[in-house]
């Protein structure tokens, strides 16, 4: 599992926009990932889904 965010220009940060196997490894059972970025200056729609 990942978190993949829509909406967002991760500048810098695309190894956490979340596809797994693309751009970031899974999110394997009973660990954790922390998602750390920032959108300054955006304005928009944005959304996730894992």
């Amino acid at each position: 599992t990942s978190v993949h965010w829509h909406g967002f220009f991760q500048h810098t940060t695309n190894y956490v926009d979340g596809p797994s196997f693309i751009t970031q490894c899974p999110i394997v059972p009973d660990n954790y990932f922390n998602y750390n970025f920032q959108a300054l200056n955006q304005a928009g729609t944005f959304w996730y889904h894992s």
